[in-house]
């Protein structure tokens, strides 16, 4: 079973890449996106890793369901995701982004799926 994680892993990190500049979307949107929709969780822990991939992945573009900065604890400062985020013109207040709805980027919506 531990062979399928690094394969899943990368799955989140091309989906991730693909997060346009100044936008935001969800672990749960990622999930759905990848047919696994009760895995959430496992993209958030997939991405906790992915500083470790040698590739940048926006991990700081991924939030939980209602915008909240719920991953920001794993990046190498407190206040480091919602720097990224605010670099790109997203606007946060109390770890939440701002206009979440009107950012939000939905792989399933604007993606095709990739065979």
């Amino acid at each position: 079973m531990k062979k399928e994680y690094p394969d899943f892993y990368q799955l989140v990190y091309e989906v991730s890449k693909k997060i346009p500049y100044g936008r935001v979307t969800s672990y749960g949107a990622i999930a759905r996106y990848l047919g696994t929709s009760q895995s959430s969780r496992m993209v958030g822990y997939a991405l906790n890793g992915s500083h470790k991939s040698g590739e940048f992945i926006p991990a700081h573009r991924v939030v939980n369901r209602n915008g909240l900065l719920t991953g920001k604890h794993h990046f190498d400062g407190s206040d480091i995701m919602q720097q990224l985020l605010e670099s790109e013109g997203i606007e946060v207040e109390k770890d939440k982004v701002v206009k979440f709805k009107e950012l939000f980027w939905d792989p399933s919506v604007e993606l095709e799926l990739e065979d």
